[in-house]
């Protein structure tokens, strides 16, 4: 079928929404935003969907809601009548649509008889994590378009043990997803079948209690909060986001006295009105807290995103500046604090392992080494975190102590399986109170970090390639990559290759050993120096992405090295 067959389904469903029914009929007048909202289905993958708001296939509304969630009913309708009655948990963030969807979702669900449990307002995603854990639920939803702008949203499927869908269950329920032929057609309980049905169940203070109970063993020196809580000044801004409520709890809870919210951005906001993007990986984002902090004298900055998952910090430098700090800087000083502080308390175990993956630094690698620890590389994507965590419960193989992401994503207990910001929100209040204690600063901190380990440094490229060409670029890109496999790059020579879609590694001799990672389109190039690029599509977004890792004899060296890899780069896919 046509996308201008589509189309016309739409605009003569005499049922449409009508709000859709006024933005198509705006549309009308602009064919290339037409066709684009109309040429192809919303992707549904691994990670769920996330789109632009607005009518059409290619859209998130709450006909393709109605879609994704049918296909997960008829999934959940495979299982045994036990199973399906565990239910599924729903969430939502601070987004247009955002609670309207997550209703949908349960009233498509309603319709194959299987109950939902609704949180009765905004709730961050690790909370909804920890929440299909604590029900039992067979599996969630998280209506969210993380840190995306405004304009977007989002549908993120959770399984049981509450990371997000493996492999093979998220490719069975895409597969569902995916023979939808019309979302239109799809049938939900209406809102008088809603009240006497029983099936949808709102839920929120129980579980944030229980949620909380179980941040406290996020602390690992109480002794030391007690001492210095009162004294590290914080601010904190959860970006017109979820992370308010539970945030502001956490630290009270753990002992911090003076931190602040930045006012401005306290506010649930679906327009995100103070910032560009509400991403923390964003040095704009901190403008507001920026400038808080200097009128407070704060010690450190922090935003979450607007399902607080992800967490970014800003440090007070020598001269009363705040350096925006990456991803991966900040999963170096959790590993370093989170084994020194273990080994110190005699609690470190024989088995400890930390989790990153595959496109973050080498920095945390060395400092595992430093405390005996092992390090282990995992695919991009949390759920690969969470099923080695999953792993390690049932052979006892190996102690979860810390696991990450370049992409500002954290965990340090278990108890949730995807990232959490709440989480390393207190965990890193700590962390500056145990440097402030010392009369030092987290910037003070990083830097012992590269004296004693070296100077990494990394950067993430990213490419957006949007509209109708856009995965026939990024393909391109790959396809290039893979079949014209560089020798050297930037003048290093390459000595080893990386092919995580063949799951081959090639050394420089030529032979070729196999991975144990599941496949994925992935490459990556280690250099003669140490350096290291990586080159992947984005799973959720219409983008490519770089990854560049070196380490160099000092800040400035590392610098230039990343300097003349990033040219590289350029040089070779422009070609």
């Amino acid at each position: 079928m046509s996308w201008e067959q589509v189309y016309e389904q739409w605009v003569n469903d005499e049922n449409l929404e009508e709000n859709l029914k006024k933005q198509l009929a705006d549309l009308k007048e602009d064919p290339e935003k037409l066709e684009d909202a109309f040429y192809a289905p919303l992707e549904f993958g691994t990670a769920g969907m996330r789109g632009i708001l607005g009518p059409g296939i290619n859209r998130m509304n709450i006909y393709t809601i109605r879609q994704a969630t049918e296909g997960l009913a008829r999934f959940m309708d495979e299982q045994d009548d036990e199973t399906r009655r565990r239910g599924v948990a729903i969430a939502y963030d601070s987004r247009h649509m955002s609670p309207e969807f997550a209703m949908e979702a349960a009233k498509t669900l309603a319709k194959h008889d299987i109950p939902s449990f609704v949180f009765e307002s905004l709730r961050p995603t690790p909370e909804l994590s920890f929440a299909v854990r604590y029900l039992k639920a067979f599996t969630g939803i998280m209506i969210t378009a993380s840190h995306n702008p405004a304009a977007y949203n989002g549908y993120k499927v959770y399984g049981e043990d509450g990371g997000q869908m493996p492999p093979a269950d998220a490719d069975a329920l895409t597969t569902f997803v995916r023979s939808i032929a019309n979302p239109l057609e799809i049938q939900v309980l209406s809102d008088e079948e809603v009240e006497h049905s029983g099936l949808i169940n709102i839920v929120g203070e129980e579980i944030d209690t229980a949620y909380l109970k179980e941040i406290k063993s996020v602390t690992i020196n109480q002794k030391l909060i007690d001492e210095m809580g009162k004294d590290l000044k914080l601010v904190y801004t959860p970006l017109h986001g979820t992370g308010k409520m539970l945030g502001e709890k956490a630290l009270k809870q753990a002992g911090f006295e003076k931190f602040v919210l930045v006012p401005e951005q306290a506010v649930a906001d679906p327009n995100f009105s103070t910032v560009k993007s509400p991403n923390p990986e964003e040095h704009s984002a901190f403008e507001y807290a920026i400038a808080l902090g200097k009128k407070e004298d704060a010690d450190l900055l922090i935003a979450t995103d607007p399902d607080a998952d992800r967490l970014g910090a800003a440090v007070r430098l020598p001269n009363g500046e705040y350096q925006v700090l990456t991803g991966n800087q900040i999963g170096a000083i959790f590993t370093e604090y989170i084994l020194a502080a273990h080994q110190e308390a005699g609690t470190l175990p024989d088995n400890a392992a930390v989790l990153k993956s595959i496109v973050s630094s080498e920095l945390p690698t060395a400092i595992a080494a430093k405390y005996n620890v092992a390090m282990l590389n995992v695919l991009t994507g949390f759920k690969f975190i969470a099923e080695k965590i999953k792993q390690f419960e049932a052979d006892h193989s190996q102690t979860f102590m810390f696991g990450f992401e370049e992409s500002y994503g954290y965990l340090v207990k278990p108890f949730v399986r995807d990232k959490d910001a709440i989480q390393a929100l207190v965990l890193l209040a700590e962390v500056a109170a145990y440097y402030k204690k010392q009369g030092k600063t987290l910037y003070d901190g990083l830097q012992t970090i590269f004296e004693t380990y070296g100077y990494y440094a990394e950067k993430t490229i990213s490419v957006t390639l949007s509209g109708l060409e856009g995965p026939a670029k990024i393909k391109a890109i790959m396809n290039k990559f893979r079949t014209q496999a560089p020798s050297e790059i930037g003048g290093i020579n390459v000595v080893q290759t990386e092919d995580f879609k063949a799951r081959t590694i090639v050394g420089l001799d030529g032979n070729e050993t196999k991975m144990t990672t599941p496949a994925s389109d992935v490459l990556k190039y280690v250099l003669e120096d140490e350096s290291w690029i990586a080159v992947r599509p984005s799973g959720t977004e219409p983008k490519i992405k770089f990854y560049i890792g070196v380490k160099g004899a000092s800040q400035e060296d590392a610098a230039e090295k990343v300097a003349a890899l990033e040219t590289a780069i350029n040089e070779i896919t422009a070609d």
